[in-house]
């Protein structure tokens, strides 16, 4: 087995490869920048390993985990476009730095791209791939229409949320483990749990994120802490103090939440409400539950102990994030 950085350096160096600008200029240009701006890459290491836990070589994985890629970065390209958002990990957003026009296009390109990249993969493993991704590409787009949708819901409630970012979020982190173990074509019952424990996983990252928004450290977090809250964002925190607070706390969170106060006190406010209902614990319980679940999967899957640990392993330090 690899560790993590190999994965990440090899597919680096695919990727690479891959992102050559061919003309015309000004349609791949873009899908280039945006490629390139970074990230951790944690799908496409989730596919390259998985391949390998199953005892396929990885390097076979390599196409599958550049579609896993690609297709996500396309999707932050048109986010990007509907939040109206100036910066992508620091940078000018793609339709920001040349135009809406482009960024649509540049990501249609890269959507197909995706699906260009799994022709390389024999007839029964290209099937069952692109059965997969077309199945997960329709519920990210479903997950992003609920997520638009909730901005102007007042009836969102905590199971509407955990739909919305299994869809938008976890689906595609258990798809691209699921890939690898469709590449290493081991047995159905094993690839869906494999792609079980990615999106419980995922759900639990989520969930993670929407606390650490409140209550991390910026240090850390790498992300401005009270985002959420500024921008009036239905997380699961917001949600179970509705359910958890008094009348007199609902309201005045319902208030805060309807207001365009100073940012450093509505974020204090709001803060301390969810501290006062309990919902900051709520929250971490609920990650610790899909944390767990994820964990549990791993006991039916036909792989060794040591295998079983490194996936565990993996686990635990992608939600190791300091709080």
């Amino acid at each position: 087995m690899q560790n993590v950085e190999n994965y990440r350096q090899s597919f680096i160096k695919y990727l690479d490869q891959y992102v050559q600008v061919r003309n015309p200029k000004s349609l791949y240009e873009p899908i280039s920048y945006i490629l390139n701006l970074g990230g951790k890459r944690i799908r496409p290491i989730l596919t390259l390993m998985t391949a390998e836990i199953f005892g396929q070589d990885y390097e076979i994985a390599l196409d599958a985990a550049l579609s896993v890629e690609v297709f996500h970065n396309f999707s932050l390209i048109h986010d990007d476009i509907m939040d109206d958002a100036p910066l992508r990990r620091s940078q000018p957003t793609v339709h920001e730095k040349w135009d809406l026009n482009t960024g649509i296009l540049s990501g249609d390109a890269m959507l197909i791209m995706a699906y260009q990249l799994f022709e390389k993969y024999e007839p029964k493993v290209f099937r069952n791939l692109a059965k997969l991704f077309s199945k997960t590409a329709i519920q990210v787009c479903e997950g992003q229409q609920y997520d638009i949708d909730f901005e102007t819901r007042n009836d969102v409630d905590i199971s509407d949320y955990l739909k919305m970012i299994e869809f938008k979020t976890a689906v595609l982190i258990g798809a691209a483990m699921k890939m690898g173990a469709i590449i290493a074509e081991v047995s159905e019952q094993d690839q869906n749990a494999i792609y079980e424990f990615g999106k419980n996983l995922g759900i639990a990252f989520q969930l993670q994120d929407d606390y650490l928004d409140v209550f991390g450290d910026a240090a850390t977090f790498g992300k401005q802490v009270g985002g959420d809250i500024i921008e009036n964002k239905k997380t699961y925190l917001y949600l179970t103090a509705l359910n958890l607070s008094s009348e007199t706390d609902k309201l005045e969170l319902l208030n805060l939440y309807n207001s365009s106060n100073n940012k450093d006190a509505k974020i204090n406010s709001v803060k301390n409400l969810f501290l006062n209902c309990g919902a900051d614990k709520a929250t971490l319980k609920e990650i610790e539950k899909h944390t767990h679940h994820a964990f549990s999967v791993l006991n039916s899957l036909n792989i060794s102990d040591d295998k079983k640990t490194i996936l565990k392993q993996f686990g635990q330090q992608l939600m190791n994030r300091s709080v």
